[in-house]
């Protein structure tokens, strides 16, 4: 009876309590409900046991939706010596009069798309590298909380017809004429100064993120990488491959992982979103905006670096320095992907296309060059012996 090759568990995870089916690898098996179990790490021990206990001769293969509680699951059910798979939510298959939506159902759901092969599978980065993920979303977190407080402050101007006297904004200068600027209200003087200290704040905290991830991010595997890309000439001191500064480089690469996985650029062009959609049918052939699927945070640091593009291409001394060290195959395609992307640039733009039109263009080629530069980088691998994780209890 419980002689089966595989058994499918699916996961309906939530941040209490965890829903379990159980489907079998036979012709015409149905998923059963299973029960639940609380979502901690002894309890996912206890139900591996039981069900190696129950099926010992079958290969268990756990399936759970990506969401919040994020990878940890995924690292102990394999440490454990079992398969685990995470499936993008918005890729499975829903039934349009499927109305009814219920933990058992959903779960049972995830066994048996499984296995019929119709769910997508994602990426699990390592422990190391969702570190640094968190560390450079962090970042730009904190530099979207402090352009909220510089945008309030500048409300707070405009509603009482002030004229800021420095045309350097935010500088040193601009802070002290601040402090020195006296409004017309006792409550409006008291908003101004907590307004002031609000951005301080984060101006303060955006600085510590930037030096730790510059501290942390030499320490990476794939630093080489984020060095390598770098060679890539930029218009700002801190930029190495034209568009790509080292912030940029290391919160592209933190996002999508290791890029050998893509055997070809074209799919990866596909995970990030950056293709156009299609509505083909016989002769004709309609081709729409671009997907916009797949992390939507490396999408949006490619195309700020592709607007940079528009400048003719050269190798700045900065840029001279930072390609010291480099392979000369990397320098090679840094200085490829500079002539070729400055000349199309301009070639689309001659065109008459519409500049956003152009820099998608130009952003779907970069992740190219940045594919091609991390086949020629050695990235030390990570020993499965060596590896801690720390799981929560």
């Amino acid at each position: 009876m419980n002689n089966c090759s595989i058994i499918f568990i699916g996961l309906d995870t939530h941040k209490i309590f965890t829903q379990l089916a159980v489907l079998k690898d036979e012709r015409g098996a149905k998923p059963e409900s299973f029960g639940k179990i609380n979502t901690n790490k002894a309890a996912f021990i206890k139900l591996a046991r039981q069900l190696q206990s129950k099926y010992p001769k079958a290969t268990l293969h756990f399936i759970y939706e990506a969401g919040p509680c994020s990878y940890w699951i995924y690292r102990l059910l394999t440490s454990l010596g079992h398969c685990c798979y995470i499936v993008a939510p918005s890729l499975i298959p829903k039934k349009s009069g499927d109305r009814v939506k219920t933990d058992k159902r959903d779960a049972a759901k995830l066994a048996l798309l499984f296995k019929a092969e119709t769910l997508t599978t994602i990426y699990v980065p390592e422990p190391e590298d969702e570190a640094i993920r968190d560390l450079s979303r962090a970042r730009e977190t904190a530099m979207k909380d402090l352009k909220d407080a510089k945008f309030q402050l500048k409300g707070v101007f405009l509603r009482n017809n002030i004229k800021c006297a420095v045309k350097d904004n935010w500088s040193n200068k601009h802070l002290r004429w601040l402090t020195e600027l006296v409004l017309p209200h006792p409550s409006q003087q008291i908003v101004l100064q907590e307004m002031i200290q609000t951005i301080t704040e984060r101006m303060k905290r955006v600085t510590r993120l930037v030096n730790e991830l510059e501290h942390q991010v030499k320490q990476w595997r794939y630093y080489p990488v984020v060095k390598a890309v770098q060679a890539m000439r930029g218009v700002k001191a801190v930029q190495a491959m034209r568009g790509v500064r080292m912030l940029v480089a290391v919160g592209t690469i933190a996002e999508l992982g290791d890029l050998r996985r893509f055997d070809h650029p074209r799919k990866l062009m596909a995970y990030l979103g950056l293709v156009p959609s299609e509505s083909s049918s016989g002769d004709t052939r309609r081709l729409g905006k671009i997907t916009k699927c797949g992390n939507g945070r490396a999408r949006r640091l490619l195309i700020e670096g592709a607007q940079t593009y528009k400048h003719k291409a050269n190798i700045s001394t900065e840029l001279q320095k930072r390609q010291e060290g480099l392979s000369k195959v990397i320098v090679d395609i840094a200085w490829q992907a500079q002539l070729r992307l400055c000349r199309r640039y301009q070639r689309l733009m001659q065109k008459g296309k519409h500049r956003n039109v152009v820099v998608t263009a130009i952003a779907r080629e970069i992740i190219a060059y940045i594919w091609a530069i991390s086949r020629e980088v050695v990235i030390t691998p990570i020993d499965p012996r060596t590896r801690i994780s720390r799981l929560p209890a």
